[in-house]
């Protein structure tokens, strides 16, 4: 399947099974050429899903191509794909670090900031509460004193 006839979804970050669903491809396929192709830009988070940023499933498609189109192996569709990129430039800045504008890191960070709170509150041991002192208003008279009730006899 040419890669101008697949429909990309207009977004900026996909999962695995999202890019394996739109290049029809496994997701153990998809893992084998991660390995051949380290700047595939898997941005993996302790726990979380794989996810990929558009170019990222462009550069699928296009792999899918040369290895299952034009018949290269995954060195050949490598070292074509570096042909066709030219020189790799330094200073491009990451669409990720685009899409994490500084205020969703203000957020993010307020957020850690809370639950770090909370896990210190929660980690620290309750204070024993002061023997059953009775409570009484500075400057006021005493209260008092009650008379039992019993039984008339």
């Amino acid at each position: 399947m040419p890669v101008s006839t697949v429909e990309i979804p207009n977004r900026s970050l996909f999962r695995q099974p999202e890019v394996c669903e739109i290049a029809h491809i496994q997701p153990y396929v998809l893992r084998s050429w991660e390995a051949e192709f380290p700047d595939l830009g898997v941005a993996k988070t302790a726990g979380g899903p794989r996810v990929y940023r558009r170019a990222d499933l462009e550069r699928v498609l296009r792999i899918k191509q040369l290895v299952f189109g034009d018949g290269l192996t995954l060195a050949g569709a490598r070292r074509k794909l570096e042909a066709e990129q030219g020189p790799a430039v330094d200073e491009v800045p990451s669409d990720l670090d685009a899409l994490l504008s500084s205020d969703a890191r203000e957020r993010l960070l307020q957020v850690k900031r809370g639950l770090v709170e909370w896990q210190v509150m929660l980690a620290a041991r309750p204070q024993p509460h002061a023997a059953a002192e009775p409570f009484a208003l500075e400057g006021a008279a005493p209260a008092p004193a009650k008379k039992g009730r019993g039984k008339k006899k």
